[in-house]
């Protein structure tokens, strides 16, 4: 049964709450933990084929085996350590709103509490207001479970390191559990969570970093807003160009700079989630 929040009880109580109908049954096993080798390996349980024949998982700790170039520094590596919000369709912000994207939902600085800012007084075409976003990416036991998973790169040519999930549920069975359900389905995901990124890297002159996924989806490098796509949506896709974008950024090579993602994954019935980088090797940096 998926349990609900305190709210999310008295909202069902008064008629709220009601999920969308799922459009597939069951297709494997959830909360597992899925290893990957090098390129084109085999995936584990539950996991599904992604983009290019990458294996693709859901549930758990997620990782992925690099192989090929130089090996990290002492204090990087190719993984990113992540904090999933797990959230259940009572909250106004989730499983309520679809679209083709909402840009300019949070203001271009990154706040003095390394989370993003809501830019509108009130709702957006996708959202309900500052106070309900407020809820995305802080613990509040009303509203969302805190959970862990990392997201680690393999590097199917050298120099490249790639993440790509074409079914990026990596919290099924646990937290709220899987849903949203109907009355006719029980959903095979637990779907509606955000996700939490904190790494800093090194800026060495070249580097790329692409983020193709749905739904919301905003990426600050030195505090700045670098990739902003916002809102429910499709998987969508967006890059920066280190190089190209380094006077906005404020960034100078051979620096060291934090890097800052927020996700969320707001709407049944896909989760995509694949980052493409050249940036060679990452610190976490733990903020909560």
């Amino acid at each position: 049964m998926r349990s609900l929040p305190l709210l999310a009880l008295l909202l069902v109580a008064c008629g709220g709450g009601e999920s969308r109908e799922e459009l597939f049954g069951p297709d494997g096993t959830g909360g597992s933990t899925i290893a990957f080798g090098g390129a084109g390996g085999t995936g584990g349980a539950g996991a599904t084929t992604g983009t290019g024949g990458v294996p693709s998982g859901a549930g758990g700790v997620i990782g992925v085996g690099a192989q090929g170039g130089a090996p990290p520094a002492a204090n990087c590596s190719n993984e990113l350590p992540a904090v999933i919000r797990d959230f259940t369709e009572a909250h106004s912000d989730f499983e309520s709103y679809l679209g083709s994207g909402t840009p300019g939902m949070v203001l271009p600085d990154l706040g003095p509490d390394q989370k993003p800012v809501y830019a509108h007084p009130g709702p957006t075409a996708t959202s309900s207001g500052p106070a309900q976003f407020a809820h995305w990416y802080n613990d509040d036991p009303m509203f969302n479970i805190s959970l862990g998973t990392t997201i680690v790169f393999q590097e199917p040519t050298p120099g490249t390191f790639l993440y790509d999930n074409s079914a990026f549920f990596p919290i099924d069975n646990q937290g709220f559990g899987n849903g949203p359900n109907s009355l006719f389905m029980m959903s095979a995901h637990n779907y509606l969570f955000t996700t939490e990124i904190h790494t800093e890297f090194t800026y060495e002159g070249g580097e790329l970093f692409t983020f193709r996924g749905d739904d919301d989806l905003w990426v600050f490098i030195n505090r700045k807003l670098a990739i902003d796509l916002g809102g429910v949506h499709g998987a969508l896709e967006q890059s920066i160009d280190m190089d190209n974008m380094a006077p906005m950024l404020g960034i100078s090579i051979g620096n060291t700079y934090p890097m800052d993602i927020f996700h969320a994954e707001r709407h049944t019935v896909e989760s995509n989630f694949r980052i493409e980088t050249t940036i060679k090797c990452f610190t976490p940096v733990d903020v909560r």
